[in-house]
C-alpha cells in the first residue's frame, strides 16, 4: 500500500520552499509487511552480502534460507500472529534472522536492552506477555532469564551458540579464551538451542499480515517513569523506511555498505540501519559493541558507505589520537539521532570523511525518524531539519495544546505522519495522553522558521524554571561545546535557595586541557543570557551515556538529588 497525496489535495506547507526539488512530500510512502522488504532484497540479490559479522559474511539467499527454517522452528513452539517474543540479543546474525522470521509468522517482536538489570528485564517480559525470549549463551545475559519462568509468562527460551556465527580462527579462540564467559542453560524443555530450532526443512504457514497489525513493542519512557510499549506496526516502519529512502537520493540499490555500531534492539539503529539497509538490499556490518579500536578495523575491512549514529560516536571518532592516519573516505552518508549535533562535531567529522552529516530528529512513538535536514539543499546548524515525506510538523502552545503557534514562536514539537504509532500497549490512558487527534505530543520544545526547519530547544521535563524563567539546558551545552577545551557536557538544573534552580554543567574536558567556572564563564559572556550562565561546573573523567553512546542526565539528577537530601538532613 503507498500513501500518495497530490500538491491540489493539501494546503502549502511552511516547509514547501525548502524542500530537495527531487523529492516530492506528497508523494508516495510504501507501507507494508516488513517481511517483503527482504523477499524483494533476495529476489533481486540473493547472491550479494546481506550481513557481515566480525568478518564472517551472509549472502541474501543464505540469510532467506535461515529465516525460513527459523519460521518454522517458532511456528513449531507455537508462535502465532499476535504472539509476543522478546529478543534479548546484541548485534548478531541471530537477531536479523529471528526478527524477520517473527515477521513472517505475525508475531510481534518485544525489544530488550541486553544491558538491562535482571529486574528491568523481567518487567518487560511480564509486561508484554512474551512467553518465548531469544539471547545467547553468556553468562551477562542468559542467567537473567532463569528466574524469569517463576515470575512472568516466560515458557521457553532459545539458547543462540556465540561461538556458531564466528569465522575460523575466530570460533576456535573464542571457545577456548572466553570459555568462562560462557553460559550453560539448565538442562530442562524449557531450553532450546537454536540450532536445534533451525533443524527442519523450513517448511511453515506464513500468516496474513497486514499493516496495520503491531510488528514491535518499543519500550520507551524509562528515564521518567515505567517503561511503555510503544505499538508500531508493519506500515509505521516500513513507511520510516521508504521515507529515508527517499531522503538519501543518491543511495544505490545492491551497492551501500551500512555500519551497524548502534545496537539493533533500539529503535534508531532498527528503522535506519536494518530496514533501511534492507530496503536498499544492503550489506549490513554488525558490530556487537562500541569499541574504538574495532570500529576503525571495521571501517578499513569493510568500507561502508553509511553510518548512522550518536553525536558522542562521532565525538569520540574525532578525538581518536592519530584519526588523520585513518582512511574514512568511504564514508558517503551519515544520519546522527538522539542528542543535539555540535556544529563542531559535524564540522570535524566531515572533514576527516567523504560524508555528509545529517542531524535528524524523532522518537521511539515515530518509528523514529520525523525529521532530518536534507542531503542536498541547505543545512541549517542546530536545526533537525525538515519533516520526511508525508510528515506534518506542528508547533503547538505549551499552555493550549489545541492551540497552533506562529512561525518562529516557541511551543511543544506535534507530529502526524504514517510513521506514528499505534499507541501505547495496554495503557490507553498513557496513549490518550501522548496520541491526541492523529498527532504525536512529543513533550519536546522548540520551533519552526520561515524556511520550514525545525528547531529542538529541550524536553519539557528537563526545562530549568530559574527566578520564573525556562532556561533550555540544550541551549547551554550548545554554547560550552564552542569551548576548545570541552569534549562533552551535560547541563542539568540543581535547587537554589534563592532562583529555584540554577544551571549546573558537568563536563569532560579533551586530554591535556584544564578549565575552570571562571574563565567559562567569560568564554560564555556573549552566548548566553545571565539567567542561563552556569553558576556551578564538575570536571568528570567520564560522563554517563545510554545505550546508544546518549548522553544521560537521570543518574547526574539523582546524584544532585541524593546530595540536596543528605545536605537537608539534620
Amino acid at each position: 500500500m503507498a500513501l500518495e497525496q497530490t500538491s491540489a489535495e493539501r494546503q502549502a506547507q511552511p516547509w514547501d520552499k525548502s524542500y530537495p526539488p527531487v523529492i516530492d512530500w506528497g508523494g508516495e510512502v510504501l507501507q507494508e509487511p516488513l517481511y517483503k522488504a527482504f523477499d524483494r532484497a533476495v529476489a533481486g540479490y540473493g547472491g550479494r552480502p546481506c550481513l557481515d559479522f566480525l568478518g564472517k559474511r551472509y549472502s541474501y539467499d543464505e540469510v532467506s534460507v535461515l529465516i525460513d527454517k527459523a519460521a518454522c522452528g517458532f511456528q513449531g513452539l507455537g508462535v502465532e500472529k499476535g504472539s509476543r517474543v522478546a529478543l534479548f540479543l546484541p548485534n548478531t546474525p541471530y537477531y536479523v534472522v529471528c526478527y524477520f522470521a517473527l515477521m513472517k509468522l505475525g508475531a510481534i517482536v518485544v525489544n530488550v536492552n541486553p544491558l538491562y538489570a535482571e529486574e528491568e528485564v523481567l518487567g518487560l517480559i511480564d509486561d508484554s506477555g512474551a512467553e518465548i525470549a531469544v539471547t545467547l549463551d553468556l553468562k551477562i545475559l542468559l542467567p537473567k532469564l532463569v528466574t524469569a519462568f517463576e515470575r512472568t509468562p516466560l515458557k521457553k527460551v532459545v539458547v543462540c551458540a556465540m561461538a556458531d556465527i564466528l569465522r575460523f580462527p575466530s570460533r576456535q579462540l573464542f571457545a577456548i579464551a572466553k570459555r568462562g564467559d560462557l553460559a550453560k542453560a539448565p538442562k530442562t524443555d524449557a531450553y532450546l538451542r537454536f540450532a536445534d530450532l533451525i533443524d527442519n526443512d523450513s517448511s511453515f504457514e506464513a500468516a496474513v499480515v497486514t499493516i496495520d497489525d503491531v510488528a514491535v513493542l518499543q519500550y520507551t519512557g524509562g528515564t521518567t517513569g515505567t517503561p511503555k510499549g510503544a505499538m508500531l506496526t508493519h506500515g509505521n516502519l516500513s513507511a520510516n523506511a521508504s521515507q529515508l529512502w527517499t531522503w538519501f537520493i543518491d543511495a544505490k540499490m545492491g551497492e551501500e555498505r551500512m555500519l551497524a555500531v548502534l545496537p539493533l534492539f533500539h529503535v534508531f539503529a532498527m528503522t535506519v540501519i536494518m530496514h533501511l539497509g534492507i530496503r536498499g538490499a544492503s550489506e549490513i556490518v554488525l558490530l556487537p559493541r562500541f569499541e574504538i579500536k574495532m570500529l576503525l578495523k571495521a571501517i578499513a575491512r569493510t568500507k561502508p558507505t553509511c553510518f548512522p549514529g550518536v553525536p558522542t560516536l562521532y565525538n569520540a571518532i574525532i578525538n581518536t589520537p592519530k584519526i588523520e592516519t585513518y582512511d574514512l573516505s568511504c564514508i558517503r552518508y551519515c544520519l546522527s539521532g538522539g542528542a543535539s549535533l555540535p556544529q563542531e562535531v559535524r564540522e570535524g567529522f566531515e572533514a576527516i570523511t567523504n560524508a555528509t552529516l545529517l542531524e535528524g530528529y524523532g522518537l521511539s512513538e515515530t518509528s523514529p525518524v520525523a525529521t532530518c535536514n536534507p542531503l542536498v539543499g541547505v543545512q541549517k546548524d542546530g536545526s533537525v531539519g525538515l519533516p520526511m515525506p508525508g510528515t506534518t510538523i506542528e508547533i503547538r502552545s505549551l499552555e493550549d495544546s489545541e492551540k497552533l503557534m506562529p512561525q518562529g514562536e516557541v511551543g511543544e514539537i506535534c507530529i502526524r505522519g504514517p510513521q506514528v504509532m499505534a499507541g501505547y500497549w495496554q495503557r490507553p490512558e498513557e496513549t490518550a495522553q501522548t496520541l491526541r487527534d492523529g498527532r504525536v505530543h512529543t513533550g519536546d520544545v522548540g520551533y519552526m522558521d520561515e524556511d520550514g526547519y525545525t528547531f529542538l530547544i529541550d524536553r519539557l521535563k528537563e526545562v530549568i524554571i530559574s527566578s520564573g524563567y525556562n532556561v533550555y539546558p540544550r541551549h547551554i551545552e550548545e554554547a560550552i561545546y564552542r569551548h576548545p577545551a570541552v569534549a562533552e557536557v551535560t547541563v542539568i538544573g540543581v535547587p537554589d535557595d534563592y532562583r529555584g534552580e540554577i544551571p549546573k554543567a558537568f563536563i569532560r574536558l579533551k586530554d591535556g586541557e584544564s578549565l575552570e567556572l571562571g574563565p567559562l564563564q567569560v568564554f560564555l559572556e556573549d552566548k548566553l543570557s545571565p539567567m542561563e550562565m552556569p553558576r556551578l561546573i564538575e570536571i568528570r573523567a567520564a560522563l554517563p551515556k545510554t545505550i546508544i553512546g546518549k548522553l544521560s542526565k537521570k543518574e547526574l539528577i539523582a546524584e544532585e538529588r541524593a546530595r540536596q537530601a543528605e545536605r537537608s538532613s539534620p
